[in-house]
């Protein structure tokens, strides 16, 4: 807790807009670490897994079409079905490499922040790692919340005593005003 206080003050110190509504808080959300932490790489690995074995039974099912239509009712279908059976093996490559580079990523970030499996694990899962982090957003952005609203605070104090020293010093002086007309004439003869 004193580590996130200490970093929520200092942080906002750095922050132009400390103290303004539009001052943004400089970590993920809590709740999108949340979100992350209940991610498995084995489940993405196993929807990929899937698609691609959806995507054969739509070539094979493309492939029984050819062989039954005729050859007058074959077109357009069939080459709008290669081009997209074509562009979903693209796809499915893509989406492949990304997540297998997403979970290099991920293994080389838990290893340089030095996490270490848990027992019964063969590497860090994304629950372990991000549920840290989910709680030290959490705390930090409670205090960070409070740092703010505190340096609001003593902005509008600031502003209050600016404003208080100018009234003390009038830009013009007012002279009180010498009574010359018909009422003074009179008021002096009575």
């Amino acid at each position: 807790f004193f580590l996130c206080r200490i970093t929520a003050e200092h942080s906002l110190y750095f922050c132009q807009d400390a103290g303004k509504e539009q001052c943004i808080f400089p970590l993920p959300e809590p709740q999108d670490l949340f979100q992350a932490s209940q991610m498995k790489f084995e489940d993405f690995q196993k929807d990929l897994r899937k698609l691609k074995k959806d995507l054969r039974v739509c070539e094979t099912e493309a492939a029984k079409v050819y062989q039954l239509s005729l050859e007058e009712h074959l077109q357009p279908f069939k080459d709008n079905m290669e081009q997209f059976i074509s562009q979903a093996k693209i796809d499915q490559d893509e989406e492949e490499k990304s997540l297998a580079e997403a979970h290099k990523s991920f293994l080389e970030t838990a290893a340089y922040f030095c996490m270490k499996p848990k027992m019964g694990e063969k590497e860090v899962s994304p629950h372990s790692f991000f549920s840290i982090w989910h709680e030290f957003s959490s705390d930090f952005k409670d205090f960070w919340k409070k740092e703010n609203k505190l340096i609001l605070q003593e902005r509008v104090k600031e502003a209050e005593e600016v404003c208080r020293q100018k009234k003390g010093k009038s830009l013009y002086n007012i002279k009180p005003k010498h009574d010359s007309g018909i009422k003074a004439k009179i008021s002096m003869k009575i």
